[in-house]
């Protein structure tokens, strides 16, 4: 319709709009007959469950903290150490790998006579680690990286040396058993 038409259809009407306000007592009236026929229906506001509402708020508070939990944490050790120096990152992979293949193989050559040798190396490889740490967090902080560099490379040959070392004083052991017992006759 358009605007005109509009215009002539609330002059027609106008004065025969309901404007009164229903006698009292209409609302009960409505609501018996509603409840006689169909059931009953209340019009009045259900108690709202603070459940709900508190459900949601509290996953809400949930995904702010994982959020800044993520964003705001940290890169680990060796992810700076792989920004500050890539080479360091493949380097240290390599000889860790390294190293971790000769300690498994110094662990199936345990038995009763080279178990306290073992034992020692396990303990001084540790504190090599533990030295390697703090080499770590020095470059880190700033410090000489060349210097500490080094150092760091050092560390993996000293640890590589030792496994090696330890591995010729257990071929050695062996050796010696196997001589003493060829010895032996019954």
């Amino acid at each position: 319709m358009k605007e005109e038409q509009l215009d002539e259809l609330f002059k027609k009407l106008q004065g025969s709009f309901d404007v009164e306000e229903p006698a009292s007592g209409h609302r009960d009236r409505f609501l018996d007959k509603l409840s006689s026929s169909q059931g009953v229906v209340s019009l009045q506001k259900k108690k709202t469950s603070w459940w709900r509402p508190l459900s949601i708020a509290a996953s809400f508070a949930l995904l702010c903290v994982l959020g800044i939990t993520y964003f705001n944490s940290s890169p680990s050790l060796e992810e700076q150490l792989a920004e500050i120096s890539p080479e360091v990152s493949q380097t240290q992979f390599y000889f860790a790998s390294l190293i971790e293949e000769q300690v498994k193989v110094l662990e199936s050559e345990s038995s009763p006579e080279t178990k306290k040798l073992i034992d020692d190396t396990m303990i001084q490889l540790q504190k090599l680690e533990e030295d390697y740490k703090v080499l770590e967090q020095e470059i880190l902080n700033g410090g000489n990286s060349k210097l500490i560099l080094s150092a760091m490379i050092t560390n993996f040959q000293t640890r590589i040396d030792l496994l090696q070392e330890v591995m010729n004083k257990i071929d050695t052991i062996k050796n010696l058993k196997l001589d003493d017992d060829e010895n032996y006759t019954i």
